[in-house]
Formats: structure tokens, sequence, C-alpha cells
């Protein structure tokens, strides 16, 4: 391909006006801010990004040095998936988590007050809530990231996350449009099918999304899914009949559209993430986010090249492109104008501790009857399965951390595979053993190492810290319906009496 130079032309600022890009590093790289001062309007930041607050802070104030009203995007769901809090885990339970406890105030509340800190760090755009129905339990990459299994349960709880996050001057980005519950495949590694009917579709699937748009959703992210009841050939990223025709046209939605990452297989492995890119601007998208896994220049320079020669082709509209960009830029207006109405506000919330709060009343204890609670460290035997990618394996999760604070002389370990129960055993020797699974009703092996534990130990207790699908055993059972880090400290709790 042709590169093109760099310029000020409208054709080619529109192009980079509809990236969302990122970056390595914890302060930004010079050709970031070039990019800014040549069109570029959005910026994503991962875990690899952020050390701390203080640093964020700084960072995004770079950011804004050379585009005052740059969207500075994150991938902040609370729970299991978190980048402000990624080397410790997460001060907010996830929505599988609020959902059960069903508060929709709550939720507005841990919602609001996870805003308010990525406002104060400088981010004013969250890629969340997840409003997918958790309709398939053997889901490997939405789980607890939903509110639940029940479309009204989820509909009504991701209205009141939109709200809450949008309370503080940070958009919310609802997704994955039309709703990836119904997978058996991470979209990370391939193309996820739904064969359902649209009547489903409409009535489980949609509802949420429906609902969130009411709350007035500032923007919806799309699903790398492939949905035959709508579109029978392109996935839904990619399809004019789901994004022009579905969620513009029959569910009136007016905000900004962006596409999950075009990096993970689904997209790239199919299409390549130019063509890709090229495809999801003409279905609809308003703008590409990149940057999980390919994060550095060329990578933009290649995706600016790919729309501007669709443009010149004739195969990408010049309004479609040019709409696009202009949506990106209202969204900007957007968070700036409440950005500065909010701004007094930030940090002076309700409960600081809401999160641990809400983690707290998430807990579901099963025989607790009769249990005495901990007071000799135990061993914790963390039951773990290979992450997914959106969680990833650096965040920490678990109850040994937060057992150790309360019970110093705790130890713990990791299994995975068919002898783990045997290898607990042996490591635990004579002390009380705490197994901390994640859907134990997914994993067989795990499942396996809970039988051989309780068959030789049966004053084991369990920890679920994923969808409690599975049957509660042990001598005391908990379910935290999440692995936040406020997850393991509310379980940790518990075990203790504290």
């Amino acid at each position: 391909m042709t590169t093109i130079a760099s310029g000020t032309d409208t054709l080619t600022r529109d192009a980079l006006t509809v990236l969302q890009p990122g970056f390595t590093g914890t302060t930004a790289p010079d050709w970031l801010l070039r990019s800014l001062g040549e069109g570029l309007a959005s910026v994503g930041l991962f875990g690899r990004n952020i050390a701390s607050a203080g640093q964020l802070a700084a960072l995004t104030a770079q950011l804004r040095a050379e585009r005052g009203d740059v969207l500075v995007a994150i991938d902040e769901e609370g729970g299991d998936v978190t980048r402000l809090e990624v080397r410790t885990g997460s001060s907010f339970p996830g929505n599988l988590a609020l959902g059960a406890v069903d508060d929709v105030e709550l939720t507005r509340e841990v919602a609001a007050e996870l805003g308010r800190r990525l406002a104060a760090c400088g981010v004013n755009l969250n890629w969340a809530p997840s409003a997918d129905v958790n309709s398939n339990p053997d889901n490997p990459v939405i789980g607890v990231r939903s509110f639940g299994a029940g479309t009204d349960l989820v509909a009504r709880h991701t209205a009141a996350y939109v709200t809450g996050l949008q309370s503080v001057g940070v958009a919310a980005c609802t997704k994955h449009f039309p709703g990836h519950g119904d997978t058996a495949v991470d979209s990370h590694h391939a193309m996820p099918r739904i064969d359902v009917g649209p009547d489903v579709l409409a009535e489980r699937d949609l509802a949420p999304f429906r609902a969130a748009i009411a709350a007035g959703s500032r923007a919806v992210m799309s699903a790398h899914i492939l949905v035959p009841a709508l579109d029978p050939d392109r996935p839904a990223t990619l399809s004019r009949r789901i994004l022009t025709d579905l969620l513009r046209g029959e569910l009136g939605y007016g905000g900004l559209i962006v596409t999950d990452g075009m990096e993970m297989r689904a997209i790239s492995g199919t299409y390549g993430i130019e063509r890709g890119s090229v495809l999801a601007i003409a279905a609809g998208a308003d703008a590409i986010c990149v940057g999980g896994g390919l994060a550095d220049e060329g990578t933009v320079l290649r995706l600016r090249d790919a729309l501007v020669e669709a443009v010149r082709s004739g195969e990408l509209p010049e309004d479609r492109l040019a709409d696009a960009a202009e949506r990106v830029r209202a969204l900007a207006h957007w968070t700036g104008t409440h950005h500065a109405d909010t701004a007094a506000r930030t940090g002076s919330g309700t409960d600081g501790d809401v999160g641990l709060s809400a983690a707290r009343r998430a807990l579901r204890i099963t025989g607790a009857d009769g249990f005495t609670p901990l007071t000799e460290a135990p061993y914790v035997a963390a039951l773990t399965p290979v992450a997914n990618i959106a969680v990833g394996d650096e965040t920490p999760w678990g109850v040994a951390a937060e057992l150790f604070r309360l019970l110093p002389g705790t130890e713990t370990g990791s299994f995975t595979g068919p002898d783990a129960g045997k290898e607990v055993l042996a490591a635990a020797g004579p002390r009380r053993i705490v197994a901390v699974v994640r859907d134990e009703h997914r994993h067989p092996w795990m499942a396996a190492a809970l039988d051989t534990l309780l068959a030789d130990r049966p004053d084991t207790i369990v920890v679920e810290m994923g969808v409690p699908r599975a049957e509660p055993r042990g001598a005391l059972h908990l379910a935290t319906h999440g692995a936040a880090r406020v997850c393991g400290r509310a379980a940790a709790e518990a075990l203790t009496g504290l």
C-alpha cells in the first residue's frame, strides 16, 4: 500500500479522527502526540499504560496539552476486567455481583463512583457496561461480565450503570451489540455464531440495548459475532443490516458506534484489520478500536491510509467517513461540556467504600449453620483456569491475599489439570484447605479436583469466584459472583468472622 503523506487535508484528518488506537508505555510517544495534532481525536488506554492514578492523570494531561478535546477511552468494567487497578484487582465488583444484589440504585452508585475515579484521572470514555445476557452458561468470554441470565435484570442494570457513569461526565459505551451472551466461542480467538431466530434476539438480546439507548448511552460497541438471523454474510461489526438498519434505524440510536478491537481474530483472521476497518465504517461504525495487541504508529498509518484509499477508489463514500468523524467530534464536545459541569463534584460521591459494600451484599453462603470461623492460617488452593483475554492473566484474583491480611501465615498455591486435587493435598499438609474455583461448571478437571479434595478432606471450604452454576458443596460454600479484589475481601471476612 502506498503511504499517504501526513497533512491537514479534510479526508486525511477524518480518517485519523475515526481511529481509537492504543500505545505502549506510561507516557505518550512522540508519534501519538504528532497524530493528535494531525487529526487523531481518540486514544485507548490499557493496563500497560497505567502505573498509578497520579501517573495516569499526568498522561491524560499530556494528551490534552496536544489536543484539548481528545477522547481518552479505557476498558474499565470493574470486577474481573480492570485497567485502573490491573496490578491489585478492582475496588468494585463486576456486573454479575451487582446483578446478584439486584439493587439498581446500588448499580448506579457503583458506576458513578467508578466514573468519578476515571474522571479524576482524565478519562472520559469508558468501554462499558456489558449489556450481554449470559444465556449460555458455558460462554467463555462473557460470564461474570454480564449482569446475569435474565433479560429484564440485565436491561434495568444496564440502564442504571449508563445513568451512573454519565452522571459524572464519563461517556458510557454499551457493549457488545447485538449481544454476545449466547456464544460458546471467544471472539478474541475465532468468529462466534449465534443461531437463534429474530424473535429470540429481539426479546432476549436486544432489550438491554434498548434500555441503554433510552438511558442515553453516548456510545455502543459492536460485537465480532455472526448472527445469521440478522445478516447471514457478515459479522455485526461489518454489517450494514445490523449497525445501520437495526441499531440506527429500528432502535433509533443516534450516538457513536465503536467497534470491538479490530485485531481480534474474528476480524483480523478473516478480513484483516485494514479491510475490516473499511468495511466497518461503510457498515455504519464511527470509530475503530485498535491497540490491545497492535499498538504502534505503523498500525495507525496503515488504517488511515486504508480509509483514505477506500474513499478515493469509491469503495467508501466520503460522506460516510465524514459523518463518522463528526460523530466522534460530537462525543468529544459532550464530554468536554459535561466534564466542566461535573469536575467540581469529582471525588465527592457517596460512600467511598461503595464497591466493598456491594461485594459484601453479593456474597452468597451455603452451609453456614455450625460453621466455626477460621482462626488459624489455612492453605488456599487456587484451581486456576486459563484467563480469557478480556480479563488478562496479570490481574491478581482469589482470597489468599485477603486471608493473609487477616490470618498471617496463610499459604497459597495455583493448580491446574487432571492431578490438581492430589497436588493440593500434598501441598496443604494438615492445614485447613480453602479451594478457590472460577466457573467450576465449565471445567471438568476443576470439578474432579474438588471431588478428590472433598473425599479426602470433607472439611474443605469452597469459594466460587465465577458464575455459580455448579451445585454448592464443601463444608462451607461461598459464591462471590466475581473475582475482584473486593470480592476476595468480602469472602475472607466471612471466613474469619471479621
